[in-house]
């Protein structure tokens, strides 16, 4: 084969990928995200038919969330960017309001209050991980850079509301994760320095005054409790020590899909939702735990790149933020189960048990895939 003709194949491939590229794009769609995102979904339902006991109406239920999810990620992604921008106070206002109403039509599980009934339970917290950044974003990216001190004194405001409702039920990990995502944004909006000086210190004072005030009585076993897991191993050590077991007993290849004996002789509690990474490990070992997080690290890598090649300061503050959001969901729920970070109840994503954090995330995955594709709006709006 001549050098001509081999350049002639190569550009043909390439002008096929770009066509094909092309044709999802008008579609509003990111077929990379997509992808990973079904394969992720796909991995999950595997884990908790396996971590569930094989209990085919559990692993039926979350499909069904799934679906929901990802028709609505295919709808949100059809709608321009400068829409959201302009209603961000929308679901913002919405979610405040439902945390409100928790205290008095809220659900009780296991001494927390977090759910709402309205013909189906969800969590109205798990809204807020999505509308704080994206009011935000909208907020911050009308303003001068880098933000005033007004601008940063209501976009705490916007923050700190939510942050203590959810506190109040009490969630501490959901208020964590919300209160970051908000504070994401303003990082990344160029707060000064001497902002995050300010920050630093009046953590370093918070932080004993919340011990002893701020902090329930199991919510500071667990962090005890992380330091020592044997001191209370009937106890508050018991997920701990027996996530680690599962964890280290799966080696290198694991024992198989649904021979895990930790999950499948009930030893290990939440196996289904918080903590059924472990249930993976045990049965893919470190192979297929370093599979699924190659996964999460790409789709992270690509949430990044819609990050530095948005065209607008609001898709790159909402989707720079929503990325580092994701990023700690994964880190936290990791963390947890292994032993180095107290349990807080954070789910990891796309393979825990729960219907609320899975459509909240395709919601927010679809501004994303929104966002990756806003020069097909603006050129559609400019051409009528």
């Amino acid at each position: 084969m001549s050098q001509s003709e081999f350049v002639r194949r190569i550009n043909q491939g390439n002008s096929a990928f770009v066509d094909t590229r092309n044709k999802w794009n008008r579609l509003h769609l990111d077929l990379s995200m997509l992808l990973i995102l079904l394969v992720l979904a796909s991995t999950g339902l595997a884990a908790l038919y396996s971590a569930s006991g094989q209990n085919l109406n559990l692993v039926n239920s979350q499909l069904i969330r799934f679906g929901m999810g990802f028709i609505l990620l295919l709808t949100i992604a059809q709608v321009s960017p400068r829409f959201y921008e302009r209603w961000a106070f929308v679901p913002y206002v919405g979610g405040v309001f439902l945390l409100l109403a928790i205290p008095f039509l809220g659900i009780e599980r296991n001494g927390a209050q977090r759910w709402l009934d309205i013909g189906f339970q969800f969590q109205p917290s798990e809204v807020l991980k999505v509308s704080i950044p994206l009011l935000l974003a909208s907020y911050i990216s009308g303003r001068d850079y880098p933000p005033s001190f007004k601008t940063v004194f209501f976009s705490l405001l916007l923050v700190v509301i939510p942050v203590a409702l959810i506190g109040l039920q009490p969630d501490l990990g959901t208020a964590i994760l919300v209160g970051v995502a908000g504070f994401s944004v303003l990082f990344l909006g160029g707060l000064p320095r001497i902002y995050l000086i300010i920050s630093s210190c009046l953590l370093a004072v918070i932080m004993p005054l919340m011990w002893f005030y701020g902090l329930h009585g199991y919510q500071r076993q667990r962090i005890i409790t992380l330091f020592d897991p044997e001191s209370d191993k009937f106890g508050a050590g018991w997920n701990i020590i027996q996530s680690t077991i599962a964890i280290g007993s799966g080696g290198l290849g694991g024992k198989g899909w649904g021979h895990g004996t930790q999950s499948q002789l009930d030893f290990l509690p939440e196996s289904h939702t918080d903590f059924i990474i472990a249930v993976f490990a045990e049965e893919f070992g470190l192979f297929g735990v370093l599979g699924l997080l190659a996964l999460y690290a790409a789709l992270i890598v690509r949430c990044l790149l819609i990050t530095i090649r948005s065209q607008t300061i609001f898709g790159r503050l909402f989707a720079g933020s929503y990325t580092f959001l994701f990023f700690l969901y994964v880190f936290v729920n990791l963390g947890m189960v292994s032993g180095i970070l107290p349990v807080v109840g954070v789910p990891l994503p796309f393979m825990s048990f729960g219907g609320t954090s899975v459509v909240t995330l395709m919601c927010g995955f679809g501004i994303l895939m929104a966002i990756s594709t806003e020069q097909n709006f603006e050129e559609r709006r400019r051409n009528g």
